[in-house]
């Protein structure tokens, strides 16, 4: 399969539709049934996507085949530093690449904003992320914070 990696607004139509598919699967897993669209409207309100466009962040979309099929977004929180957020991967496109090109892809642009380190939580029952990050060089850190739904933190060096 050929990805394609752009950087894009946030609430482009692709952007802002991945980024609910994004909150649909991690809402659902967590709850253990499928989020209704209140509940995913509710989570979409002020989660802080307005900082996924420089100076203080960047998206990626991902797109195979002409599809948008992967995000992921990057916030700058300290000199230096930026946390990996909204890392997603339709599961029909899942195994094909496009995890480690996405984050290849946003690698380079916190590189573009000074940052030297990029870091992220996750939770457990993300097991597909964790391996995905791990495999891709970032390695599993003490808590650097104590947020909700926050169980495994990772950091990786640029």
């Amino acid at each position: 399969m050929m990805w394609t990696m752009t950087p894009e607004r946030f609430d482009s139509p692709d952007a802002a539709l991945l980024r609910r598919d994004y909150y649909d699967e991690v809402a659902s897993r967590y709850w253990g049934r499928p989020a209704t669209a209140e509940e995913i409207d509710e989570g979409l309100t002020d989660d802080g996507a307005e900082k996924l466009v420089p100076p203080t962040g960047a998206f990626v979309v991902g797109r195979v085949g002409g599809g948008a099929a992967a995000c992921a977004g990057l916030i700058v929180t300290d000199l230096g530093i930026a946390d990996l957020t909204r890392v997603y991967v339709r599961p029909e496109a899942r195994g094909t690449g496009g995890g480690g090109l996405l984050l290849a892809s946003i690698e380079g642009l916190a590189r573009d904003l000074g940052v030297r380190q990029i870091r992220l939580d996750t939770r457990s029952d993300l097991v597909e992320a964790r391996g995905l990050y791990a495999k891709h060089g970032y390695r599993e850190v003490p808590a650097f914070h104590r947020r909700q739904y926050a169980e495994h933190w990772f950091a990786k060096e640029l």
